[in-house]
């Protein structure tokens, strides 16, 4: 069977350079993949993602509520007129992507899929390779202005125009201020109209076991920072917070029984409305 280094070398039609995949370092986007069921990745994903599993048996449980969230979210905004997304730190496709869900709604919504892992290029690539609407970037959540100004993703995204920017997931990877400068880049590049959709791993649900599920991410790239409420709500100080607010992933606007469902992650929607005159 061929292996995900082999797998990607095919579809970029190069060798990847070793600085950006090492097999040995677990990366996020690869660790959430194996919760959600995913086949391409490495023993060095796989031993993390085991480790979580080990001290809290319900972490992929947590990781399907989430991707439920996101496409709750996704819909919420389509719905409400939305047609161009960007998906920051999109991981790795599984079902539900965010252009399956909008595509209901408008085929000719455009999405813009980011992210860090070279191999998540890789399979955007063989994916979207007959889709006109959708693309996949690597980028990097730290460096925002410069992502937003790629010729490739402005090719699809007319940031003059409304658009919904999803930070699943992705956030409590980077440090406080780094948070901060991203939540003010992208209120202040985005258009009134705009969403942010977002969802954030926390402590609080959890304080005995938070600690140990940490340690998943101590030999990756991008050690995780767990965040309490008010922290996560501090990200959303200039949007317009929508109902409920900020709120446990299964407990945002639930289409479903919320018993013995895990509190793992917050979550959140935010709205940026046109200026007062």
């Amino acid at each position: 069977m061929i292996n995900s280094n082999e797998w990607m070398t095919q579809q970029l039609g190069e060798e990847p350079p070793s600085a950006n995949l090492r097999p040995e370092v677990p990366h996020p986007a690869r660790i959430y993949s194996h919760w959600l069921g995913g086949k391409d990745t490495f023993a060095s994903d796989r031993a993390a993602a085991e480790h979580a599993i080990r001290t809290s048996p319900d972490i992929p449980a947590a990781a399907r509520e989430n991707r439920a969230f996101l496409q709750r979210a996704v819909r919420l905004c389509a719905e409400a007129g939305i047609r161009q997304f960007i998906d920051i730190g999109s991981g790795l496709p599984t079902q539900g992507n965010v252009h399956e869900v909008v595509h209901r709604t408008d085929p000719r919504a455009r999405v813009v899929y980011v992210d860090n892992d070279p191999i998540v290029l890789a399979h955007g690539r063989a994916l979207l390779a007959d889709n006109l609407t959708t693309t996949v970037l690597t980028g990097d959540l730290r460096e925002l202005d410069e992502l937003l100004d790629r010729p490739e993703l402005r090719a699809l995204i007319d940031l003059g125009q409304p658009v919904a920017v999803l930070l699943v997931a992705v956030l409590h990877f980077v440090t406080d201020e780094q948070a901060r400068t991203a939540m003010r880049a992208i209120h202040s590049r985005l258009a009134p109209g705009s969403y942010l959709l977002l969802s954030h791993s926390t402590f609080e649900g959890n304080p005995q076991r938070a600690a140990e599920v940490a340690k998943t991410w101590d030999d990756t790239d991008a050690p995780i920072a767990l965040r309490g409420r008010a922290q996560v709500e501090g990200f959303f100080e200039d949007w317009e917070l929508l109902a409920p607010g900020v709120e446990f992933v299964p407990l945002w606007r639930p289409e479903g029984p919320t018993e013995n469902t895990t509190r793992w992650m917050y979550a959140g929607v935010g709205y940026k409305p046109a200026p007062s005159s």
